[in-house]
């Protein structure tokens, strides 16, 4: 992925990832849409990855034209009676057979219309669930025991840990997993060297190591101070505001006093030292207690001299493992969505379509797992946007749906073209309430 880097400028880079991510997502939402209605009966005609001039074009033997268009923020899927695009308002069917009426979007059976249009977000939802999975498969998860991985480069010298290590003790604390050697971790802070218990091979020694905290960069922030400053995984913070760092945990102290002004940042990469000065942003973040906080922050997160030796995950533990991300993500997003409403936390949170392209962009100079773990959170977040009851989208004519179940009858063209216009000036508004956020808010 570096030499994509390489060939691409900052600009193009975030237009053509956030292109890439957009197309993913809006082509298997609109996948849902076409497939599900073809096994309900509903034909296809169009279907669209792109607006505007068609690029490329050609038509299946089941005579739906797939095509991409010029235009590529979006997509839809167009069912034969359709006027248009948004699948509500329908063009005059009265010159169909009652057959060929039965394969229309307005002539179809309730239960196949709806469950076209809830398919959408359905395989957004599906996407966000297989990408996590596939995360887990591909990268693994740390194991049980606290065992040594891959060793970064660190300015320190009399780092005797090796790859394979396990670790049995730190300081004489017995360390039997991750939580106890985190603990053992916290109790050693001000220490800079400490004593490792691990067993390695059929041998039991004991060897020093820098401390596990020590300043390094795990990973850096997408949409943050420290990605556009260029920091990188691995890179050692030596200073922060002229303040030697000897723990990772006493640069968010030191961030956090300077109350937003430049901080000036000593770091140490490849055996080479360079100063940064980095602005910090305010941003919101959990506070532990099921709320939220806004803290000065550079965007980095904490790493160790080691990584951590992972171990391969079966199909239960990826399953199990990508509900609870799902959920925990869907959960915080209604809670984050609750607290802005509210006035708790700042409307700054909200992204337009600038701030999505900075994150795709971001996220794929993070490398291919940053940018994978992105698209799951996106595609989730398009999918519980389509399902708000807002005509114009899936939600929207979800409802209408309801109202058909509950009353035997539709919705009349009047009212779905009033409604429709009411939707589209409230997604609109959203759209540029968005906008105004990424261009106002730092």
């Amino acid at each position: 992925m570096e030499s994509v880097v390489a060939a691409l400028g900052g600009t193009a880079w975030t237009v053509v990832f956030f292109v890439i991510a957009l197309s993913v997502i809006v082509f298997v939402h609109e996948y849902g849409h076409y497939i599900v209605g073809r096994w309900s009966g509903i034909h296809s005609e169009v279907f669209s990855v792109g607006f505007g001039p068609v690029l490329f074009s050609r038509t299946d033997k089941r005579g739906t034209k797939w095509q991409i268009a010029a235009i590529p923020f979006g997509g839809y899927v167009k069912f034969l009676g359709d006027a248009d695009a948004s699948s509500v308002r329908s063009s005059d069917v009265s010159g169909f057979s009652a057959e060929e009426r039965r394969h229309t979007m307005a002539g179809a059976p309730l239960w196949a219309r709806a469950a076209t249009v809830a398919a959408g977000p359905v395989f957004n939802f599906i996407l966000t669930f297989v990408l996590l999975a596939g995360l887990a498969f591909a990268v693994g998860i740390p194991t049980a025991e606290p065992t040594v991985g891959k060793i970064r480069p660190i300015p320190y010298d009399g780092a005797a840990l090796a790859e394979g290590d396990v670790i049995l003790a730190v300081e004489g604390q017995s360390t039997p997993d991750w939580e106890a050697f985190n603990a053992a971790a916290d109790a050693a802070v001000g220490k800079t060297e400490l004593a490792y218990t691990v067993r390695r091979g059929t041998d039991e020694i004991v060897v020093s190591g820098p401390h596990p905290q020590a300043p390094i960069i795990g990973e850096v922030q997408i949409r943050s101070a420290a990605i556009d400053a260029g920091l990188q995984e691995g890179d050692v913070i030596l200073k922060a505001g002229g303040k030697d760092v000897r723990v990772f945990s006493e640069l968010p102290e030191i961030v956090a006093a300077s109350k937003g002004q430049p901080v000036t940042l000593t770091v140490w990469r490849n055996g080479e030292t360079f100063d940064l000065t980095l602005t910090p942003r305010i941003r919101t973040v959990d506070d532990g207690n099921g709320g939220f906080t806004e803290r000065y922050l550079l965007g980095l997160y904490s790493g160790m001299f080691f990584e951590p030796a992972v171990r391969s995950v079966g199909p239960w533990e990826a399953v199990t493992g990508a509900a609870q991300s799902m959920w925990l993500m869907t959960t915080t997003t209604f809670s984050g969505l609750s607290h802005m409403i509210q006035g708790a936390i700042s409307s700054c949170n909200l992204s337009g379509a600038i701030g999505m392209a900075e994150t795709a962009g971001d996220a794929a100079r993070n490398g291919a797992v940053s940018f994978v773990s992105m698209l799951a959170i996106l595609s989730l977040g398009v999918g519980i946007l389509n399902l708000f009851p807002i005509p114009v989208l899936d939600g929207g004519h979800l409802v209408f749906y309801a109202y058909e179940a509950v009353t035997r009858r539709k919705p009349s063209e009047r009212a779905l073209r009033v409604l429709m216009t009411v939707g589209l000036t409230v997604v609109l508004s959203i759209m540029l309430f968005g906008l105004s956020r990424d261009l106002l808010c730092q």
